[in-house]
C-alpha cells in the first residue's frame, strides 16, 4: 500500500513540482528558499498520505501546503508587512489563516506580458547570468523535477559536481538580484533564445549522448519534450517555441528505430520507418504548421528551430529513404546557414548537398572545413568525410578518416560504429536499401 502511495507521490511531484516552486518563488522572492518550501510540502505528503490516503486533488494539496509554508516563513521573519502593498486585496483572508490562491489574484492584478508564474520560473532558471551548464542543471532540477542524482547520472557527471552547480546557480541569481519576471520588449527575444537553447541542449544530450555506453538517454529526451510542450502552452504565439517543439517531436519520433536489439546505432538510411512513432510525427507536423503560420502572420522568415524542423519533416514525409527530397533539404540548409551560420550547420549542409548533387559536391564543402578550429575535436567531420570518400571509391582514405573519427568519439556506441566503418568503409553502401 505504502509503495503504491509513494509511486503516486513521485508521479504527482514530477508533474507539479515546477508550478509549486514557481508559486512559492512569487511569494518569497528567493529561488533557493522557494525550492526548500516546495520540498517541505513533498515531505509533508510523504508523512501524511501513506496513512491518510492520497487527496482527491494531490497537486492542489501540495500547492496549498507549500503556500502555507511560505506564509509561515514570511510571518516568522516579520516580512509579511513588506508584502501588504502587493497583496493588500487578500490581506483579510491571509490574516484569517485561510490559504487563498492570492498568487493567481496578484497575477491578474499586475500581469506582465505573459503573466504566468511557471513561465517566470523558466526565464529565471535559464537566465544568461548563469553558465550554460548551470542553466541546464537548474532547469532540470526545478522544472524537470529531477533529483541531483538523476541529473548527474544522465550527464555522466559526479553528483557533487551537479550539486555544486545548482547551489552556485541559486546563489548567483540571488546576488545578481535577477527579477522573477518575464522580460519585455527586446529583452524577451534574447532571454527566450537562452530558454530554448537550454531545452534543446537537454534534448540533444538525450538524443545522441556525448559520452557513456548508450547511444541515447531517453529520460533526457522525455524531459526536454515535456519542457518544450510546457513552454508552447505558456507562450503559444512564439514561432520559435513552436519550431523547437516541432523539431524535438519529429526527431524523437525516430527513437525506436535508431538502435537495434543490441543497442547499436542504426543510421537514418537503414532505419525501419515502420517503427517511427506516427503520433509524435503528427504532433511535430502540427507544431511546424503553427510555427509557419505565426511567421506568415508576422511577415518574417522561419527561425532556426523551425528551419531545422522543416528539414526533419522532409525525412518523416518520405515513405522510403530513397524518396527523401534532398534538394529541398539542401535548400533549407542554405537558408539555415544564412540565419544561423556555424561550422556544424555547414557540415550538415555538406551531407545534404552530397545526397542531392553527389558526394564530390559534398566533399568540396567538407574540405573547406578541415582547418576550422571548432571542428578539430568533432568526430563527425572525419566521419562524414570518410563516408563521402567511401562513396567515391577512395577506400584507404575513407578508412583513415573513420579511424580518426573513432579516436575522437566519446560515446562507446558511436566509437564502435565508426570502427566498424573503418574495417569495411563500403559496407553501408552495399547494404543501402534499394530505390
Amino acid at each position: 500500500m505504502h509503495s503504491a502511495t509513494h509511486q503516486a507521490i513521485a508521479a504527482v511531484w514530477r508533474i507539479e513540482s515546477a508550478r509549486i516552486v514557481a508559486a512559492a518563488l512569487r511569494m518569497v522572492r528567493d529561488i533557493g528558499l522557494a525550492e526548500e518550501l516546495a520540498q517541505d510540502a513533498l515531505v509533508a505528503a510523504l508523512e501524511h498520505w501513506p496513512t491518510g490516503g492520497v487527496p482527491h486533488n494531490p497537486g492542489a494539496w501540495l500547492m496549498t501546503t507549500a503556500k502555507n509554508r511560505a506564509l509561515d516563513h514570511l510571518r516568522r521573519h516579520k516580512l509579511l508587512d513588506s508584502k501588504l502593498a502587493q497583496i493588500g486585496h487578500d490581506l483579510e483572508v491571509q490574516e484569517a489563516l485561510v490559504v487563498p490562491d492570492f498568487v493567481d489574484g496578484l497575477d491578474a492584478a499586475r500581469a506582465d506580458q505573459i503573466g504566468d508564474d511557471l513561465l517566470r520560473l523558466i526565464f529565471t532558471a535559464c537566465h544568461p547570468v548563469l553558465s550554460t551548464e548551470a542553466r541546464v542543471a537548474l532547469t532540470l532540477r526545478l522544472l524537470g523535477g529531477l533529483t541531483t542524482h538523476e541529473i548527474a547520472r544522465a550527464f555522466l557527471v559526479a553528483e557533487p559536481t551537479i550539486a555544486q552547480r545548482i547551489v552556485r546557480a541559486k546563489r548567483t541569481l540571488g546576488e545578481a538580484r535577477v527579477p522573477f519576471e518575464v522580460p519585455a520588449g527586446d529583452a524577451l527575444a534574447e532571454r527566450l533564445a537562452s530558454v530554448l537553447e537550454v531545452v534543446y541542449l537537454v534534448f540533444n544530450e538525450g538524443y545522441t549522448a556525448t559520452a557513456g555506453e548508450d547511444w541515447m538517454r531517453p529520460a533526457l529526451t522525455d524531459e526536454a519534450l515535456r519542457l518544450g510542450r510546457m513552454l508552447a502552452e505558456l507562450a503559444p504565439d512564439e514561432s520559435e517555441v513552436q519550431g523547437l517543439v516541432a523539431l524535438m517531436e519529429l526527431q524523437a519520433s525516430r527513437a525506436a528505430a535508431r538502435v537495434d536489439a543490441s543497442g547499436r546505432p542504426v543510421l537514418l538510411a537503414q532505419q525501419d520507418r515502420g517503427r517511427w512513432d506516427r503520433l509524435l510525427i503528427q504532433r511535430g507536423l502540427a507544431a511546424l504548421a503553427r510555427a509557419e503560420a505565426l511567421c506568415g502572420a508576422h511577415g518574417h522568415p522561419l527561425g532556426t528551430y523551425a528551419l531545422q524542423a522543416s528539414i526533419a519533416a522532409c525525412h518523416v514525409r518520405a515513405p522510403r529513404a530513397a524518396d527523401t527530397d534532398w534538394p529541398r533539404i539542401a535548400a533549407l540548409y542554405d537558408a539555415l546557414a544564412q540565419t544561423a551560420p556555424s561550422p556544424v550547420v555547414e557540415l550538415n549542409r555538406a551531407v545534404a548537398v552530397s545526397m542531392a548533387f553527389g558526394p564530390a559536391a559534398g566533399l568540396e564543402i567538407i574540405d573547406a572545413l578541415r582547418q576550422e578550429p571548432s571542428l578539430q575535436a568533432y568526430q563527425w567531420l572525419p566521419g562524414v568525410r570518410g563516408d563521402l570518400l567511401a562513396k567515391l571509391g577512395r577506400i584507404d582514405e575513407a578508412r583513415a578518416e573513420f579511424e580518426r573519427a573513432a579516436q575522437l568519439a566519446g560515446n562507446l556506441r558511436e566509437r564502435e560504429l565508426l570502427l566498424e566503418r573503418a574495417r569495411d568503409p563500403a559496407r553501408l553502401e552495399r547494404e543501402r536499401p534499394p530505390g
